[in-house]
């Protein structure tokens, strides 16, 4: 099993972000599940990649080439596939991955987050999505999603499809049902 994972791509402002993305590379790693992510040394999602390495890990990064130097590319990881667009990144994510897990992060997380969604509602694949939560990080977006609801713009199934999680332990207990 791998999960793909979302994160920023800077560290954030709380030290419970990069407590979090940590925690969560070493238990994937601990608990036999590989990683998938956007390729990148730096920030939240560099330091849950080298935590999953440093736990003996499987990570698979997917960096298009013009991120390639401008985020600094991860050098220790089992495998660095360099594509040529982050269309082909967030496809790639998804085909290697077989769920979905974002961190806090900006909007390029919030964007692959919001896609992997979409293209559940639309039934183009049926894996868990889970938002993994450090001091309410991601508590207006499921505002959010439920004023969409209200509105009408999203079906209760839609808003339902996304799990949340406050710990690695929790989402592990998400992803490896008894």
């Amino acid at each position: 099993m791998r999960v793909t994972v979302f994160a920023g791509s800077s560290m954030g402002s709380r030290p419970e972000y990069a407590d979090l993305a940590a925690a969560l590379g070493r238990d994937l790693a601990r608990a036999g599940i590989g990683v998938v992510y956007g390729g990148s040394s730096v920030g939240l999602m560099g330091l849950m990649a080298d935590a999953a390495m440093t736990a003996g890990g499987e990570v698979i990064g997917v960096i298009p080439q013009v991120l390639v130097e401008a985020e600094v590319a991860a050098d220790r990881l089992t495998r660095l596939e360099v594509v040529s667009s982050l269309h082909e990144r967030k496809a790639r994510m998804a085909e290697l991955g077989d769920a979905f897990v974002a961190l806090p992060g900006g909007l390029g997380t919030l964007e692959e987050l919001t896609e992997a969604l979409t293209w559940r509602q639309l039934g183009l694949h049926d894996k868990p999505v889970i938002l993994l939560d450090s001091g309410g990080f991601w508590t207006p977006l499921l505002a959010l999603l439920d004023a969409q609801v209200d509105g009408g713009f999203v079906r209760p199934a839609g808003r339902t499809a996304i799990q949340y999680a406050t710990s690695p332990a929790e989402l592990l207990a998400a992803l490896l049902p008894a």
